[in-house]
């Protein structure tokens, strides 16, 4: 059987992989229920979905920790609360698995504000481990993928989801500063990987919602998009084959082909309900693959077994022809998903995905 890795090389080289790949993800009460329901705790494996090796870039153990307490020495936080990597507080939600975003800088009075708020630095990272793993998964036929991490939403969690938006219109510099900070962290991490050999960097930002962009193009352009294609630039001189995976949610039509002419090579989510998938796919299917399109607001809790089956094959016909697809659905899969439904998913990605 063709490995995972030789499946990737072909499907972004959009040759007919030997097989198509797939994947899914879960919250925790599904995830509990989908073993329950396979019997074992090995979901990819009995499922045959496509395993990736992830790279890690962990801090120096005598490296200083940025120190957050500050921020929340006052807090009347709830009980359950995480303070994140950033500093950010994560409150428990109303339901499930949902968070609640508390910001430290949230009331921030001046600029100085965001340029004194403590973030990690590539000084305090290791790295030089990195091509002996890329090695590692190449010789078991594993794609070597490393992650290098939001800058719009880690920006608005840390300064709050409405300042950081009133910020970006009537304090640019305030925008600008932390995004500027944030890009220097992505732009270590992706040079790190792509120095490594690493096969599929991803990186993405949730700039849309169900039917726009959540701020103008030009806005989009100037404060976010300038930033990642920098980063891309660089990680293509480095490494002229590593293959660029952005994710955002929504209704990102109106900047696909600001992606792809930054290198882009494979957009997620693709969802059904939001795009014209068969616009996108006629204007920039030679340049870019897909990862996504079977829909979480739609088919995966809403349809029928057949209907899901139904919808793989549609996805195949209409845009795997020739590779560039990876078929996954649009979001992790939530409680009200049917576990029929993931038979279904799986199997027909098993039997309609092979070379035929």
């Amino acid at each position: 059987m063709a490995s995972d890795l030789e499946c990737f090389r072909a499907t972004v080289e959009h040759r007919r992989p030997p097989r198509v790949l797939y994947h899914a993800g879960f919250t925790p009460d599904l995830q509990r229920r989908v073993r329950e329901h396979i019997g074992c705790d090995d979901i990819a494996a009995h499922y045959g979905f496509w395993r990736r090796r992830s790279l890690d870039i962990p801090r120096r153990p005598d490296a200083p920790r940025p120190d957050y307490s500050s921020y929340w020495r006052d807090a009347d936080l709830p009980e359950g609360t995480e303070i994140t990597g950033f500093g950010v507080a994560l409150a428990p939600g109303s339901m499930y698995h949902f968070r609640r975003y508390i910001s430290p800088l949230a009331g921030a009075r001046s600029l100085s504000d965001i340029e004194d708020y403590p973030l990690d630095g590539p000084e305090n990272w290791l790295t030089d481990h990195l091509q002996a793993e890329v090695e590692a998964a190449h010789a078991d036929g594993q794609v070597a993928e490393g992650w290098v991490g939001h800058m719009y939403e880690t920006a608005w969690q840390i300064r709050g989801y409405e300042q950081f938006l009133m910020d970006m219109i009537e304090r640019p510099s305030w925008a600008e500063c932390l995004l500027g900070r944030l890009a220097e962290q992505n732009a270590a991490r992706a040079e790190a990987f792509a120095r490594a050999g690493a096969d599929l960097i991803r990186c993405g930002d949730d700039v849309a919602n169900q039917k726009s962009l959540m701020f103008s193009p030009d806005m989009w352009r100037r404060m976010i998009h300038s930033r990642w294609s920098a980063i891309w630039r660089r990680v293509k001189e480095i490494h002229p084959s590593a293959v660029l995976w952005y994710h955002s949610d929504g209704n990102v039509g109106a900047i696909v082909g600001d992606l792809v002419e930054a290198g882009l090579n494979i957009l997620n989510p693709l969802q059904p309900e939001c795009l014209d998938v068969d616009e996108i796919h006629r204007r920039y299917g030679h340049r870019l693959s897909f990862d996504g399109l079977i829909g979480t607001q739609s088919t995966m809790p809403h349809g029928s077994p057949e209907d899901v089956r139904r919808r793989v094959r549609e996805v195949l016909d209409r845009y795997g022809r020739d590779g560039g697809v990876v078929i996954s659905p649009t979001h992790v899969l939530e409680p009200e998903v049917p576990l029929e439904n993931i038979d279904a998913l799986c199997g027909a990605c098993g039997a309609f995905g092979a070379s035929r």
